[in-house]
């Protein structure tokens, strides 16, 4: 992940640092400015991926902030968090989405849940990538947990997670592993976090979904060599095309489109896509959340559901 990834306004990065474990490990990944103007000036050009947004910008408010964001084509593809202080009305959440904030968390933040949005925020909407079939060994170290070191195998892999075959079960969240994968890359060492167990994998093993929270840049590198090498060679094409479009949704001024299921390893994923309905064209929509479930239903409705709740 290139440094500066995360650009935070109206916050003190400081918490971010100390609350988020794969920041403490690469602080330089997230960078502040002090105003709305200095975060304008920024992001064109630069290579933030997600802007954190705290509430006490001196200069404009925190809906008007992410609007004027919102309004350049040019960072359609920046995702945005918005903080909302504890002692905000019990609307704010809600001017925000409206706004274009791709979600909002309210004072005080659990550590959890805080870390899980930043990691998958940052990589909207890259969320879907290639995993390739590969047997390496792993070591694994659970957090906040008796049990000491395991060895397992990966089933699949790519830079965004693994598919983990564990001899034992793992009873913590939050996992250190160490990858060693094919020569000539080496040992890759990632903080990854449990998201699923997995019953394709057969006994004497323990399946577990695994989503890496944070890796190394030459980590990643070495795992996009390996999947280039790995994978078949046919013909790429996109993960959904551009009419793939299931449903559409309209909440107030928004038009979200939810496209067809596509079938991974895991279940279905359902990409969320939204336009602002007096500009929107069927098709055309920025991309904004990415949602899966165990079956092609499933996935809808959670999709539904995330417009529900943060539409």
């Amino acid at each position: 992940m290139d440094e500066g990834a995360i650009l935070a306004a109206g916050l003190d990065i400081r918490e971010l640092r100390l609350e988020v474990r794969f920041l403490q490990r690469a602080p330089r990944l997230v960078k502040e400015v002090s105003t709305a103007q200095a975060l304008f000036d920024a992001l064109p050009g630069g290579s933030a991926r997600l802007v954190v947004l705290g509430s006490t910008l001196p200069d404009l408010p925190l809906p008007e902030t992410i609007e004027r964001i919102r309004e350049d084509p040019a960072l359609a593809r920046v995702s945005i968090l918005a903080v909302i202080s504890a002692s905000e009305a019990s609307d704010a959440e809600g001017l925000v989405l409206r706004a274009g904030a791709n979600a909002a968390l309210r004072r005080p933040l659990d550590r959890f849940v805080l870390e899980s949005w930043l990691a998958k925020l940052v990589a909207v909407p890259q969320r879907v990538q290639t995993r390739v079939p590969v047997h390496v060994q792993v070591v694994g170290t659970p957090h906040r947990s008796s049990n000491g070191h395991f060895y397992g195998l990966t089933r699949n892999l790519s830079v965004h997670g693994m598919l983990l075959a564990s001899p034992v079960r793992i009873d913590s969240d939050d996992v250190d592993l160490e990858i060693d994968l094919p020569e000539p890359e080496g040992r890759v060492r990632v903080l990854g976090r449990v998201t699923r167990r997995a019953p394709d994998v057969g006994w004497p093993y323990i399946g577990y979904g695994i989503e890496f929270l944070f890796l190394p840049e030459a980590g990643q590198r070495a795992i996009e060599r390996m999947v280039e090498r790995e994978r078949p060679m046919e013909a790429p094409r996109p993960q959904w095309a551009p009419g793939a479009i299931h449903s559409t949704v309209r909440r107030e001024e928004w038009i979200y489109e939810l496209t067809e299921p596509l079938r991974f390893e895991g279940g279905f994923l359902v990409e969320i896509r939204r336009a602002a309905r007096e500009d929107w064209r069927a098709g055309s929509s920025s991309p904004f959340y990415v949602v899966q479930g165990q079956s092609a239903t499933a996935a809808l409705e959670t999709a539904r559901g995330f417009v529900r709740e943060h539409g």
